[in-house]
This record gives structure tokens, C-alpha cells and sequence, in this order.
């Protein structure tokens, strides 16, 4: 008999018909003539009874919670069952038996962590990387629709891009490598062949942070296009922004419903969204020029907006070597962080340097050594163009979209300063 998933049935589809279905014991309640299991499978959770007089009765008494089976029996339309249905079973088969689960006794977060291979079985995992993967999936549908190329660079890499303190160390056959920040630097040089790129790809920052935002390792979509200025840059990040959301909102709408996210906020969103200067925000938080906004002020001032704001014209020193400094303010730079609510910065854009001068200059600041970026000041002298791009942590949208309260809940087994396993 063919197997149906659990969310068929709580669709109402199998009314009154004989069913087969597998998954695992989410639940179980023994009684003297009548047993209840909880069945889960990824797309849902449906109530199966079996009774005393069943021939599979004495196999059921040994089911506990994580037990893996298949049952065939009858739907029945029930009220007080959770999802409004139920299976009154006909066939029993245990197909695997399940010692004790530990998370019955034990639920602290740091425990959840521990046992991550265990956890990403529960509802919320499963939800939340539906959610994710939905994000993954939308990412490529809108660079489609555009008509973007993906495109891949090296993980191994010899020069810094966001900043030498934030590197992974590796030894490359008896050499001095890093692992990968951003593919920013290699895209660079690939608009030149292929003006509009994008990809997806795992990143590395060496962050000693214990925010509930940061990841060592994390999954990193960036965008780098030619002849694109800093406001072209800027309406293209709502765009896409939006399209994420919407696509999300309509293709995880149980999902989000389940995590208690409100559908309506992702459906909702509108387009421009809020500006503000580095100098406006740290007037509204009460700083001084120079000042680096903390994740916690990040937070808070996007909740005292309400709603998505960039922050625009960052001073030079702060950011990265390669951005383009504001000709009308040279002590600033044509740089974005767009803040979520919740989360913070969640992505992070700019025009990029575009003449050598500027470019030898930007090192002399940053004191980095203009040998290790020889290659990449060769794309200043041939034929350089104006060109924009964004990074995006899809972690922090997958934060933000299901509602989750940690970064470490929105990817399947998290690396930080402190978690290396499993």
C-alpha cells in the first residue's frame, strides 16, 4: 500500500479511507483497552489509536516516544484529536524500537545544543529549516528572475577582506592561508566577465562573539553587479528583501503559523524602507562620532523604528578598505547595513573603490600590504567601472522570517567559539 504524508490527511483528503503511514512516535499515551500514539512525520502530526482487541496490541505496549513505525488503518474525522483527525489503526510494524529519549528530562537549551543530533527531530527544528531551505530556494528563484549568473571562488584565500582579526588560519601545504570571509574581493574581478553575479557559500569569521546572532561558520550570500551605484544598490536590497519575504510567507505559511511568526509581517513589508545616517543614529542613541554600534543598540534602535531602516554613511575607518568614500564627505563611506527587527544588521552593501589612487590610499589606512593585493589593484588599471555589491547572512534572515530567539536554532548544527560538535 502507498505510503501518504501525515499533512494529507490533516487536509482532509483521506476522509474516511484506509491509509498507510510512517514516521515516528511524537507522543504515547497507554491505557488499559485503548492505547494513543502521536505520529510525526516531517509535514505533520496525526493521533493513531489502537485497542486491546487488536492482534499488533502487545507489539504497541513496547512503543515509546522516537520509536519508528508503519501503520495502516482507517481516518476518522475527530474534534479532540490534535489536527482534527485521527487513524484507527488496522496494521501495525515497529520498525525500529527507541531506548529512553533524554530530551523528555532534560530541555535546558545548553542540553538541546548538546544533543543537536537528537533535537533537529522536534517540530520546531523541522519547521524552522523548511523555512530555511525556503529561503535558500528563493534566493535562487530572484536571481533568475533577473538574470544573475552563480558563481563560486576559493575558500583558501592569502588577504584579509573583512578585517585580519576575524581570520581562520590554515596551513596550505607549509603556506599561511585563510579561510574564506567573502567572496567579495574574487567577485570583483568576475564582474568584468559577467557584469551581474551572486552566490551562496559558507563563510568563516574567527569572532570570539557570544551574541545570539554570530556563527564562526555561517551561509553567506553576497551580490556583486557592474555600473551599479550606491542608491541602485540600496532599491535592489528591498527588492529583494520583499521577494524573499513574500515567497517565504507564502511557500512556509503553515510552518510560520506553527512557529507563531506572523505571516501577515513578512506579506506586508513596504518598499522604501527607512533611511538614516551613522551620524542621525548615534544622535538617537546618545554617542559620539566614532562610536561602533553594538548588537544590542542595533536592536534597539530598529525596534524603536519598527520596521526594516538602513543605516547609510558609516565613517571610512569603520568599515572596509574597499569602499567607496561619499565625495560630498570623504570621511565617510557610500556603505549600508540594513537592520531587522530582532536581529539587527542582517545584511551589509557598498560601492566599491573604482580608481587605483583611491584604492592605494585605502590601504595606506587600513596599513595593509599593498603586495597582498597586488592582483586586486590590477582591476583598477584595466578598463574599471563603477560596480556595488551585498553581503547577506542567511542565518540572520531565517532568524528573523521564523521568529527564532537564537542564531543557532536557524542552521542544522552550529559552529561558534564554543560549540565544535556534534
Amino acid at each position: 500500500m502507498k505510503f501518504v504524508k501525515i499533512e494529507e490527511i490533516l487536509d482532509g483528503k483521506h476522509t474516511d479511507k484506509k491509509v498507510a503511514i510512517r514516521g515516528w512516535v511524537y507522543r504515547e499515551r497507554k491505557q488499559k483497552k485503548v492505547s494513543f500514539f502521536l505520529i510525526r512525520d516531517d509535514s505533520g502530526i496525526i493521533q493513531t489509536t489502537i485497542k486491546l482487541d487488536s492482534k499488533d496490541w502487545e507489539n504497541s505496549q513496547e512503543l515509546s516516544i522516537e520509536a519508528s513505525v508503519q501503520i495502516e488503518g482507517v481516518v476518522k474525522k475527530d474534534d479532540r484529536a490534535p489536527g482534527g483527525y485521527e487513524i484507527k489503526t488496522e496494521k501495525l510494524e515497529i520498525v525500529g524500537l527507541a531506548e529512553r529519549f533524554p530530551i523528555t528530562k532534560d530541555k535546558s537549551e545548553e542540553f538541546l545544543r548538546d544533543v543537536r543530533h537528537l533535537w533537529i527531530r522536534s517540530r520546531k527544528m523541522t519547521n524552522i529549516l523548511k523555512v530555511r531551505s525556503a529561503v535558500f530556494e528563493a534566493i535562487h528563484q530572484f536571481y533568475k528572475k533577473k538574470g544573475y549568473s552563480e558563481i563560486q571562488s576559493p575558500s583558501f584565500t592569502k588577504s584579509a577582506c573583512e578585517g585580519g582579526s576575524t581570520l581562520f588560519e590554515v596551513d596550505y601545504f607549509g603556506e599561511k592561508a585563510y579561510l574564506s570571509q567573502s567572496w567579495q574581493l574574487y567577485a570583483e574581478a568576475m564582474i568584468f566577465s559577467i557584469p551581474k553575479i551572486y552566490c551562496i557559500a559558507p563563510s568563516f569569521r574567527a569572532e570570539k562573539s557570544r551574541t545570539i546572532r554570530h556563527l564562526a561558520e555561517y551561509w553567506h550570500h553576497e551580490m556583486e553587479t557592474a555600473w551599479m551605484n550606491f542608491d541602485e544598490l540600496l532599491k535592489f536590497q528591498e527588492e529583494f528583501i520583499v521577494f524573499i519575504a513574500n515567497y517565504v510567507a507564502d511557500k512556509c505559511k503553515k510552518e510560520l503559523e506553527e512557529l507563531e511568526r506572523n505571516v501577515d509581517e513578512l506579506k506586508n513589508l513596504k518598499v522604501p524602507f527607512k533611511r538614516m545616517t551613522y551620524e542621525e543614529a548615534i544622535k538617537k542613541l546618545g554617542k559620539k562620532w566614532g562610536h561602533d554600534l553594538t548588537d544590542a543598540e542595533e536592536r534597539k534602535l530598529v525596534k524603536q523604528i519598527g520596521e526594516p531602516v538602513f543605516i547609510t554613511h558609516f565613517p571610512r575607518e569603520m568599515k572596509a578598505f574597499y569602499m567607496q568614500p561619499d565625495s560630498e564627505n570623504p570621511k565617510t563611506v557610500l556603505a549600508a547595513d540594513l537592520l531587522i527587527p530582532g536581529v539587527g544588521e542582517t545584511t551589509g552593501g557598498s560601492e566599491r573603490i573604482d580608481n587605483a589612487k583611491t584604492l592605494e590610499e585605502s590601504l595606506k589606512i587600513f596599513k595593509l600590504n599593498k603586495k597582498d593585493y597586488k592582483w586586486y589593484m590590477d582591476l583598477r588599471k584595466f578598463g574599471s567601472i563603477p560596480h556595488s555589491g551585498f553581503g547577506l547572512g542567511v542565518e540572520r534572515l531565517v532568524m528573523w522570517f521564523a521568529g527564532a530567539e537564537h542564531i543557532m536554532d536557524t542552521i542544522p548544527f552550529p559552529r561558534t567559539m564554543n560549540r565544535l560538535e556534534p
